[in-house]
């Protein structure tokens, strides 16, 4: 018999090794002053959280819960780390803004789903990519950082997902970052992402602003702030002129040097270990090896909207019918897991710019190289930015109570998720619905956890869904036609002149409308019988120690990028997992109304 004592996160084992294989191991707990034993094999570890994801809420509960010196946390992530050698400068098609289409469309980062095809879309087959690396999307996303609207926080709780209204979340969404304008009562002073108001040195920026307001619509300093609604500057996760994603703010910077965290990589979760009600650990493999983590607190699913249902219904918990058809044990019948699917869609309006003032002669070889040793140098220029830097939200219609209408503008072509040539001079805007009707669902094809899930968003399935994409491009015309653009105003790119008529519109969109990146809701907190996730303890129904946080467990999209509100969520959701005192909510921060709800600006 060998045996040994050693310090590892805190925690004092003392392990006895009676035969080959066979590992006892005595844990004493300094937090509840016992000891426990079991019996464990080469492969199988012990924490008191194992957390299953390292994206954006994955990173920021490694970094919380860690702050817990008593508290062992394993961070288990399918991709690599995004630094080489511990450079972040060294893997820069990750950190430099203007290097986000490198990896968008490169699966060595990214997990590459795609769509089934779409019947309103059709019959095509949409690309949907989800960061699988350290940070996840947020180190792969345009750095946009909006929150939405304070009433879709509202309207959460109205569905069910206690506490988690403005008031409750405004904190959180402050505690999550720091602000290049400083803090106020919207905007955080000393989180841990940066996020960056930006410069807008090239004229189409004020341009768009400007349009927006001689079309007749509000100017907004601050789309996170008092009023969404208008036209303005869009705020960035960048800092320094380098992308500040989940992980460069909460582990590179703070938990990875904890020695109660271990951050494992290449790790792809085969299932949830439930023993009698309650997960126990995960089953995961890595380098070939089939592992075993095992956790004393909480197994927590941060996988996001594809990744965390498709491990759910792995672990046995989800629809039972459709579990059983792939052979798959049911622990739990949940018939939410994977349903509820929303995501954002969007369209692209093109014109040629006839002044040389685009990004298109920076986007030529020669002077792509002149401005990325720029970066290389100081962090600066045009490569410190994501080039995302004017927005705008508006009402479709009359009767809305906020924005349904979203805009990106980006001074230069951008076509097919980048992977299209510029071609001309010319500028553009992103714009798309932000609370479709439309929902889809998520299933397994197969119980092979390396198989991709059928992930079916059933794009434009109502009339209102197509409506609103019509008035998209519609609206988005009459802005491109003020006079606040005729200085730089060619002829439209796209949709092109011979989209007229409804009809037309109806088959531009069909042919061209794309995702936004923006997948959600899939395991809704709530307290209906759709509901996945308890949204006062973040479990999942049915079974103890099991919980989820990303974007999820969302009941309705936000309307919005996500990135800033699973940050918030995460923020929230440690303090519930750790059971500390909640911020004080915000109730008496104002927000903005429309005068009038009769007309549409």
């Amino acid at each position: 018999m060998r045996s040994s004592i050693c310090l590892k996160n805190r925690s004092i084992f003392f392990t006895a090794q009676n035969k080959p294989g066979s590992t006892k191991i005595f844990n004493f707990h300094k937090s509840r002053n016992i000891f426990t034993a079991r019996n464990v094999n080469p492969s199988e570890s012990l924490h008191d959280y194992v957390i299953v994801g390292a994206g954006s809420a994955g990173c920021v509960l490694a970094n919380r819960l860690t702050e817990d010196t008593l508290s062992s946390v394993l961070s288990l992530e399918a991709g690599p780390k995004d630094t080489w050698l511990g450079s972040k400068l060294l893997m820069w098609k990750i950190h430099m803004p203007s290097a986000l289409m490198y990896n968008l469309c490169n699966d060595k980062y990214n997990w590459f789903y795609h769509t089934t095809p779409q019947k309103n879309l059709n019959d095509r087959v949409l690309y949907w990519p989800r960061g699988r690396v350290w940070g996840g999307s947020s180190s792969l996303n345009a750095m946009v950082y909006i929150r939405g609207n304070a009433l879709d926080y509202d309207r959460w709780e109205k569905e069910g997902a206690i506490n988690w209204d403005y008031a409750h979340c405004l904190p959180y969404f402050k505690k999550s970052t720091q602000h290049s304008c400083g803090e106020n009562d919207y905007r955080g002073g000393s989180g841990p992402v940066g996020v960056t108001r930006p410069q807008m040195n090239n004229p189409l920026y004020h341009a768009f602003i400007e349009a927006g307001k001689q079309a007749g619509y509000p100017y907004t300093d601050d789309f996170n702030g008092f009023q969404q609604e208008g036209f303005g500057p869009m705020d960035s996760t960048t800092w320094n002129g380098m992308r500040s994603s989940a992980s460069v703010a909460h582990l590179h910077q703070q938990g990875a040097a904890r020695p109660n965290l271990s951050a494992e990589t290449g790790c792809l979760v085969t299932r949830v270990l439930i023993e009698g009600g309650k997960a126990v650990g995960v089953e995961y493999r890595q380098k070939g090896q089939l592992k075993i983590a095992r956790a004393e607190k909480s197994v927590i699913l941060s996988g996001g909207a594809i990744n965390s249902p498709q491990i759910l219904m792995l672990s046995g918990i989800g629809p039972a019918d459709h579990l059983r058809t792939h052979g798959v044990d049911v622990k739990v019948d949940l018939p939410g897991v994977g349903q509820n699917l929303q995501d954002h869609l969007e369209v692209c309006v093109q014109q040629e710019c006839t002044k040389p003032v685009s990004l298109y002669k920076w986007q030529q070889p020669q002077n792509m190289a002149k401005i990325g040793l720029h970066w290389f140098y100081n962090q600066g220029g045009l490569c410190g930015s994501s080039h995302f830097e004017a927005a705008a939200f508006i009402r479709s219609r009359p009767g809305i109570p906020h924005p349904d209408i979203q805009y990106h503008f980006v001074p230069t072509q951008l076509l097919d998720h980048g992977r299209e040539k510029v071609t001309h001079e010319a500028f553009q805007v992103h714009v798309g619905q932000m609370r479709q009707k439309s929902r889809g669902f998520l299933q397994l094809q197969s119980n092979d956890p390396t198989q991709h899930p059928l992930i079916e968003p059933n794009y434009l399935d109502t009339e209102q869904d197509k409506w609103e994409m019509r008035q998209c491009i519609k609206l988005t015309r009459e802005i491109f036609s003020q006079p606040a653009f005729d200085e730089f105003r060619g002829q439209e790119l796209r949709p092109g002149v011979k989209y007229k008529t409804d009809d037309e519109l109806d088959e531009f969109v069909r042919q061209f409308g794309d995702s936004t990146y923006h997948p959600s809701c899939t395991c809704k907190m709530g307290t209906d019988s759709m509901s996945v996730v308890d949204p006062v303890s973040l479990n999942v129904y049915g079974v103890s120690n099991l919980k989820v946080v990303d974007a999820s467990i969302m009941p309705s999209i936000v309307s919005g990028n996500l990135n800033g509100p699973v940050l918030m969520m995460a923020e929230r959701a440690a303090d519930i997992i750790r059971g500390r005192e909640m911020l004080k909510p915000a109730y008496n921060v104002p927000v903005y109304h429309p005068p009038t709800l009769e007309t549409q600006r």
